[in-house]
């Protein structure tokens, strides 16, 4: 099924490379050896939905990167693992790949919780976490921004690191890309590491416009980051700085059971003089 419209309509009706291997580390800076270590850390693999955006792919490159991490990993092609609520406690990470579709009460309830309740932090990349449970707006609450449109499909734009303090992007540079430019709807509060500049060639009223690729943010006590780079496999394993940002942020959000939540609110409407409530 190659249409990712023709994928929603079912869905929603219902009520419901390979062989590639993992870069050598080429970024082994100060920034990567205080990251969280991945090391014995439980992580939820769960993947499926539209297969446009290749899930199986993934879960066979990313998965033994997260072993040789020393990470045990859960692969589930289900979204019924959300409720297993003694599996859902044991786990440190949540990664998903489940592009559009649609998630149960239940197995919503059973994904916030862990994050909120039990600290679990999630991590993922383009569609498969910001394009997932369109119906859902507690979920998009959790993620922190949701995918509208991405004018002109594949295209070429930049990505430009913002934020080089932060442990996930020190020592990152800046890098092109040929592929799906996200065009999002984005809590304003969420702490943005990376952005993009649209070109008004497809949709000349958002010519300039400067939008977030990834952010990291806090729900209740559980760490979340996101990329919305990633459409295809090669889209993000074949460019080093975007591969690395991803490994990055996976190591930073399996740690929120374990380390102090990082302050991240930033009230960036509020005027210097305003009246407070």
């Amino acid at each position: 099924m190659n249409s990712r419209r023709e994928f929603l309509k079912n869905t929603l009706a219902l009520g419901t490379l390979a062989g590639m291997t993992l870069p050598t580390e080429t970024m082994a800076t100060t920034a990567t050896r205080t990251l969280p270590s991945l090391k014995g850390r439980k992580v939820l693999f769960t993947f499926g939905g539209w297969d446009g955006h290749e899930p199986q792919k993934f879960v066979d490159f990313i998965t033994p990167w997260l072993k040789t991490e020393g990470a045990e990993v859960v692969l589930s092609a289900s979204l019924d693992s959300y409720t297993d609520k003694t599996l859902m406690d044991s786990i440190d990470l949540v990664i998903q790949i489940f592009t559009m579709s649609s998630i149960t009460k239940e197995q919503e309830a059973g994904l916030l919780a862990a994050i909120e309740k039990n600290g679990t932090g999630m991590a993922g990349w383009h569609g498969g976490m910001c394009d997932a449970f369109r119906n859902n707006p507690e979920y998009s609450y959790m993620t922190g921004g949701n995918w509208v449109a991405h004018p002109g499909g594949n295209v070429d734009y930049a990505v430009n690191i913002i934020d080089h303090a932060d442990e996930v992007t020190k020592g990152l540079k800046d890098f092109k890309m040929n592929s799906e430019q996200y065009y999002m709807h984005i809590d304003p509060n969420v702490k943005v590491l990376a952005t993009t500049r649209f070109n008004g060639k497809k949709n000349y009223w958002i010519d300039g416009c400067v939008m977030p690729v990834a952010w990291k943010k806090t729900f209740g006590k559980g760490r979340i980051f996101y990329t919305s780079i990633g459409h295809n496999l090669s889209h993000i394993a074949e460019i080093p700085d975007a591969i690395e940002f991803l490994k990055r942020g996976i190591r930073w959000a399996s740690a929120s059971k374990y380390e102090p939540t990082e302050k991240w609110v930033s009230p960036i409407y509020a005027k210097k003089n305003s009246i407070k409530p």
